[in-house]
């Protein structure tokens, strides 16, 4: 009794110590909202916010359709998916320029144990057995049931690796390996709309290899294809390629993009309408499309076993390609994110809309490319996509009946087209490392021969051993001649010639595995030397090691250009993502007023970094020597001031 009076009495000190402070940071860290409402520039930032949430929300009503089919289940609940989950994600997210909302990845795994629990049945969207939800069959909401657990439990494993602290693990995650997931991804939701390209009635094939299957299906019942919808999709196509390249190449002269999503959607549905295209025809079409928010509903708990493998696909494939998103933009626009935090908000915005019969969630890099061009600046402007949104669920949805699917079909193909584009990445891979060319190669084979989460384990899985294997034959110590490891200059001379110089060298290789620690060290000493304006003696830097920086360095008052020497004598190999930490560490530096000097660099090192970056310099960057480098510092400063003698 005594002990649990103890025990209690701890418990209690310990809630009375917590202070309000404490309170304030911890709701600012994992309320996000609470932190840029406050301060949020209403004079200049609504009305760009205002213009791009109109575009955005267009955008979220096209995709949302779509994405829904593509998820197997009634179009309407790709509304509810493009409404929910934007509210909630704009409480908790970071990401200032990431729409979350239907995905084509998420809702092709979610379809996956929709068609396996709820198997397809010839009969139209809305049928005679009405289930009293929002006027819809059994039958449609049984399938809306199945995709709404795997967004429940998808959310609650992001949320478990939220409070597990797993975002720390992002870092396995490599661009490579993200780029050919989601390549492959979308090549997989091409194929999944060919049925609806070519109007033919198919059934739906998955599994292992059912990426071919698909193909000889098609190819075998070549003569079941329908003129029309053919001829209306390479025509949709055609102009939604055409209208966006045009605006893309004219984005600067023109105020206001051209919708031509929504306008295409109500061409086609005023033509369907008046030509009668669904029974003249046989095209097929939306179909009813219910008015109003539905009232919330549990998930099926019942079928929770049944759908854990799409769960985790759907946990996994969406946190990974929407935190891409989000530290893309977060480095465009010279703002944090913080990778565990993003577990949370993502996790809620799949358990929570759940309840309101949506789909699984998450960012899309044709959402978040628009939010670029159209100038967004926070999340007020998917707030604002929302209230467009709930007027379509009320008054304009209805409307929608006579759009066809081959249309809508078409919209899906062409907004992955970013993604599609990324085989242009393979030729960056193999002019900086043919390691990750061969990584993006084989998870891209894996992902369209299986699933893009047995893709994305694979290529982490592959990449963790190589650069296991590639560090246990790396050369771990590198010796140096005690001329240049004893390099030291006399302040009292050199004081002039040699302001502010920092010579960091780099003893390890430099990959995924330790880049992102490579480039906060760095920082963290820059920062610091940036703050002290004592002249002192100047000494080598040490190494940086296993991640690791420390140093020393030459400087003295603030009046020169600041100098950061890379010596690269230890770098024995590295991959794609130590490159870019290497260029970006360059254009912080330089947009900093800090110069960047690399020594040492082996010649695949120098091609990898002039083919990845902009190195535009009026001076020179590689050196073959730290001696090399401090003497063409002193000859330039020694000729600058040569000049400023002359011209006085």
């Amino acid at each position: 009794m005594t002990g649990a009076k103890r025990n209690k009495s701890a418990v209690w000190r310990k809630i009375q110590a917590v202070r309000f402070e404490d309170i304030k940071v911890w709701c600012t860290r994992r309320l996000p909202i609470l932190k840029w409402v406050p301060v949020y520039n209403w004079k200049e930032n609504l009305i760009p916010d205002a213009v791009s949430g109109m575009m955005l929300a267009i955008q979220q009503v096209t995709q949302g359709l779509a994405f829904a089919v593509l998820s197997s289940v009634h179009p309407v609940f790709g509304l509810y998916g493009s409404f929910f989950p934007v509210i909630v994600y704009a409480i908790f997210g970071m990401g200032r320029h990431v729409a979350t909302g239907t995905f084509a990845l998420t809702s092709l795994i979610s379809a996956n144990a929709v068609e396996r629990l709820v198997p397809s049945v010839n009969i139209n969207f809305t049928a005679n057995n009405n289930s009293g939800v929002l006027g819809l069959s059994e039958f449609e909401m049984q399938r809306i049931g199945v995709a709404a657990a795997v967004s429940f439990l998808g959310g609650i494993i992001q949320v478990a690796m939220f409070m597990l602290q797993l975002g720390s693990a992002t870092f396995l995650l490599t661009e490579p390996v993200i780029s050919a997931m989601t390549t492959g991804a979308a090549t997989h939701v091409v194929t999944s709309q060919v049925k609806y390209l070519l109007g033919m009635k198919m059934p739906y094939i998955s599994g292992p290899l059912g990426f071919f299957h698909i193909y000889v299906y098609v190819f075998e019942n070549i003569r079941s294809v329908q003129l029309e919808a053919l001829l209306l999709s390479l025509l949709s196509i055609v102009v939604l390629v055409l209208v966006k390249e045009l605006n893309e190449k004219f984005k600067r002269n023109i105020k206001v993009v051209l919708p031509i999503d929504l306008v295409l959607i109500i061409a086609t549905s005023i033509a369907c309408y008046y030509a009668d295209m669904e029974y003249v025809y046989g095209l097929e079409v939306v179909g009813h499309i219910p008015k109003g928010l539905p009232s919330p509903k549990t998930p099926p708990m019942n079928i929770l076993p049944e759908v854990v493998t799409e769960a985790f696909g759907v946990a996994l494939v969406g946190y990974v390609a929407s935190l891409a998103l989000a530290q893309g933009s977060a480095k465009k626009f010279k703002y944090t994110v913080d990778d565990n935090q993003e577990f949370l908000a993502h996790g809620l915005s799949n358990v929570i809309p759940s309840f309101f019969f949506c789909i699984p969630s998450a960012a899309a890099m044709g959402r978040t490319a628009l939010l670029y061009s159209t100038g967004a600046k926070t999340q007020v402007a998917c707030l604002i996509s929302c209230v467009l949104i709930l007027v379509v669920i009320y008054a304009i949805g209805p409307m929608l009946y006579w759009l066809p699917m081959c249309v809508l079909a078409s919209i899906i193909v062409v907004g992955l087209k970013g993604m599609l584009m990324q085989f242009r990445d393979l030729k960056k891979y193999w002019n900086v490392d043919k390691i990750d060319w061969s990584i993006w190669v084989s998870t891209y084979v894996f992902t369209i021969c299986f699933a893009a989460n047995v893709g994305l384990l694979y290529g982490v899985v592959c990449t963790v051993v190589i650069v296991t294997f590639r560090f246990a034959r790396a050369k771990t110590l590198n010796l140096k001649s005690v001329k240049e490891t004893e390099h030291k200059y006399k302040t009292e001379e050199n004081c002039e010639s040699l302001k502010q110089v920092k010579i960091v060298s780099v003893n390890n290789p430099l990959v995924f595995l330790n880049a992102r620690k490579f480039h906060a060290d760095l920082l963290k000493i820059i920062q610091k030397e940036s703050t002290s304006s004592q002249c002192e003696q100047n000494t080598l830097l040490s190494s940086f090691s296993n991640g690791n920086c420390h140093g020393e360095s030459l400087q003295s008052c603030h009046s020169e250009r600041c100098i950061l020497i890379l010596d690269c004598s230890g770098l024995n190999f590295f991959d794609y993502t130590g490159v870019s930490v290497l260029l970006q560490i360059y254009m912080d530096c330089k947009n900093s007023h800090i110069d960047v000097l690399l020594a040492h660099c082996k010649a695949s090192l120098i091609k990898a970094m002039q083919y990845g970056g902009n190195l535009d310099s009026e001076n020179p960057v590689f050196f073959e020597s730290i001696s090399s480098a401090i003497d063409a510092i002193q000859i330039h400063r020694n000729y600058s001031k040569f000049n400023e003698q002359s011209e006085v």
